[in-house]
C-alpha cells in the first residue's frame, strides 16, 4: 500500500518574511495556477449574507471586510511539469500569520472554531505580518509587505483558485490593494482586469462539474484524492494527478509543518453527524457526540450511492426495457442552499450548521439546479459493517453498555484531536488547488477541452450559495472600473513605479 502523501506547509511570519520573500515570489512566477485561502476575524449578519439580492450580499461583505480582518492567508502555487507524465504538479504552500494594524472586530464565534482547529492567536499578535487596509500609503509601494506580495500575484497573470470564494475575493481587495467600490458591477468589473487570466472557485466546480454529493472543502479534497488514487491503482485510461514537493532542509526545516493526509482509512462503523456530513461544519465542535470523520462520511454516500443504484437496476428489469429509458438517474443531491444556517459558521472556509441526529434526514430544496434526485435529498446512517466487511458487536454482544459508549466517545476524540488544524489557511489553499487541478485532469479527457484551457465551464464563475446561477466576473457595458482600481493598476504594471525599482525591506515589530 502507498505511504500517505505528506504535505510540507511553510509557515511565514514577521520574523522570517524578509527570507521567505524571494521563495515566495518565485513560486509565484513560476507557477501555472495560484490558489488562496483566508482565516477571518468575522463575517458580521449572517442573515445579510444570504440576502435575496446579490447587491445587498456585497454590501455586507464589504461591511464586513471594512470592520473584521484577514487573520491567515493560505497561498498554494502549483506549477504543471511538462516533463513528466500525466498532470504531475510541483506544489509549494504557504501559510502566512498577519496581524491588520488598524482596530478591527473579533468574533466569539470565530474565534472558538479557530482554536478548536489550532490556530494559535498567541503566536499571531506576537508575529503576525503587519498590514493596512484600503489604499496604499505612503511608501507602501516601496515595501516588502503583504500588499505588494498580491501585487505580484496580480503581475504573474496566472489563473487564481478559491472555494466559495466571493468573500474571500472581497476581503483580500480591501486589506491588500484599495477601498472597495459601492456597486458589485464596479467590482466585478475591477477583479476581471486584475485577473486576465481567470478566477476559478472550486465549490462552484464541485457543485456543477464534479457533481460530488457535498460540496464542502474537506469532503471535495478526499473524495478527489480517493477517485484520482483509485484510478491509477486499477490503471484507468486518461490522466491523473501527481504532485511533487520540496525537499526543505537545514534552518528552513524549522519553518514547515508537515500535513499528512491519509489516505481514507475508516475504522469501525459509528453514526456521523448528519448536518456536519452536509455542510462540514459543527456548532458543536469537539463536544459533538456524533462521528465528524470525512473519510466516514464519504464511504457512507459511496453506500448509498450504490444501493441506490442496485435499486433503480431492479425496477428497469421489473418494468422492462421500454419503461423508464428517458428519466434522469437519481443522485444524491446537495445539501447546501437549502437552509439558510448554512452559512451560519464562523468562517467563510468551513460550510455550516448541525443536528446531532443520527437518522435519516430529508430536506426539501429549491429549484436551483443543484438538486440531482428530483428536489429532495436522503442521508442514511451507515451500516453497522466495517470496510472490510468485519462486523461490529452489538451493546449487547460487548457486554457493558456505558463502557462501549465510553470507550467510543474517546476514539473518536482522539480522531478529532489528530484533524486539529485541518482549517487552516495554507493547508485549505493546498485542498483547493488540488481540487482543481483533479477536475481539471478529467476536463483534459474530454474532447471538447481546448488545449491550455483549463475548466471552460467554470471561467470567471464564483459560487453563491442558495442561487441557480452563478457569479459572472466580468466587465460589462454598464460597468466601469473604480477609480482606485485605476490608479493601483498603474503602479501593478509599472506606469507609477519603475519595474526595476526594488522595494524595500518593511521593519517588522
Amino acid at each position: 500500500m502507498a505511504s500517505p502523501m505528506v504535505v510540507p506547509v511553510v509557515d511565514v511570519q514577521s520574523n522570517n518574511f524578509k527570507e521567505m520573500w524571494p521563495a515566495m515570489l518565485l513560486a509565484i512566477k513560476s507557477s501555472s495556477f495560484i490558489s488562496l485561502d483566508t482565516e477571518l476575524s468575522g463575517l458580521g449578519n449572517r442573515k445579510s449574507l444570504l440576502a435575496e439580492s446579490i447587491e445587498d450580499r456585497y454590501k455586507a461583505i464589504c461591511h464586513a471586510a471594512r470592520t473584521r480582518s484577514i487573520l491567515s492567508l493560505g497561498l498554494a502555487c502549483f506549477k504543471k511539469l511538462e516533463d513528466k507524465a500525466d498532470h504531475t504538479y510541483f506544489v509549494q504552500v504557504y501559510n502566512l500569520t498577519l496581524l491588520c494594524s488598524e482596530e478591527y472586530v473579533i468574533e466569539p464565534q470565530s474565534v472558538q472554531f479557530l482554536v478548536q482547529h489550532g490556530f494559535d492567536f498567541n503566536k499571531q499578535y506576537a508575529q503576525g505580518v503587519p498590514y493596512n487596509k484600503g489604499n496604499d500609503k505612503g511608501g507602501d509601494v516601496h515595501l516588502m509587505n503583504v500588499r505588494n506580495l498580491f501585487v505580484e500575484i496580480l503581475r504573474a497573470h496566472k489563473p487564481l483558485v478559491v472555494h466559495n470564494g466571493l468573500v474571500d475575493m472581497v476581503f483580500l481587495y480591501q486589506s491588500f490593494y484599495a477601498h472597495l467600490p459601492e456597486k458589485l458591477g464596479t467590482f466585478t468589473a475591477d477583479l476581471s482586469e486584475m485577473f486576465p487570466a481567470g478566477i476559478y472557485d472550486t465549490k462552484y466546480t464541485t457543485e456543477y462539474e464534479l457533481r460530488l454529493t457535498a460540496s464542502y472543502l474537506e469532503y471535495a479534497f478526499k473524495k478527489c484524492k480517493l477517485d484520482n488514487g483509485r484510478s491509477i491503482q486499477a490503471g484507468g485510461q486518461g490522466s491523473h494527478v501527481f504532485l511533487e514537493f520540496c525537499n526543505y532542509t537545514g534552518n528552513m526545516q524549522s519553518y514547515v509543518d508537515y500535513r499528512p493526509c491519509a489516505d481514507g482509512h475508516v475504522g469501525a462503523a459509528t453514526d456521523v453527524c448528519i448536518q456536519f456530513s452536509a455542510f462540514g461544519w459543527c456548532p458543536n465542535g469537539s463536544q459533538c457526540p456524533m462521528s465528524h470523520d470525512t473519510d466516514l462520511i464519504i464511504q457512507q454516500d459511496e453506500q448509498t450511492k450504490e444501493t441506490k443504484r442496485q435499486k433503480r437496476k431492479r425496477k428497469k428489469k421489473q418494468k422492462g426495457p421500454q419503461e423508464g429509458l428517458d428519466s434522469p438517474p437519481a443522485k444524491q443531491a446537495h445539501l447546501e442552499g437549502s437552509n439558510v444556517a448554512e452559512e451560519e459558521g464562523p468562517n467563510n472556509g468551513a460550510e455550516k450548521n448541525c443536528t446531532s441526529a443520527a437518522t435519516e434526514m430529508t430536506v426539501d430544496l429549491p429549484e436551483d439546479g443543484r438538486s440531482d434526485d428530483g428536489g429532495s435529498v436522503t442521508r442514511e446512517t451507515l451500516g453497522a459493517s466495517t470496510e472490510e466487511g468485519g462486523a461490529v458487536p452489538s451493546e449487547a454482544q460487548a457486554g457493558d453498555p456505558s463502557a462501549l459508549a465510553v470507550k467510543a466517545r474517546e476514539a473518536d476524540a482522539a480522531a478529532k484531536r489528530a484533524e486539529a488544524g485541518t482549517h487552516r489557511a495554507g493547508f485549505d489553499a493546498f485542498m483547493t488547488g488540488y481540487i482543481f487541478s483533479y477536475a481539471s485532469s478529467l476536463a483534459a479527457k474530454s474532447e471538447e477541452s481546448s488545449p491550455g484551457k483549463w475548466l471552460p465551464g467554470c471561467f470567471n464563475k464564483i459560487y453563491l450559495s442558495g442561487k441557480s446561477v452563478p457569479l459572472h466576473i466580468v466587465k460589462s457595458t454598464f460597468s466601469k472600473s473604480s477609480k482606485a482600481h485605476i490608479n493601483k493598476m498603474d503602479i501593478v504594471w509599472g506606469k507609477r513605479l519603475s519595474n526595476n525599482a526594488t522595494p524595500k525591506v518593511e521593519t517588522m515589530a
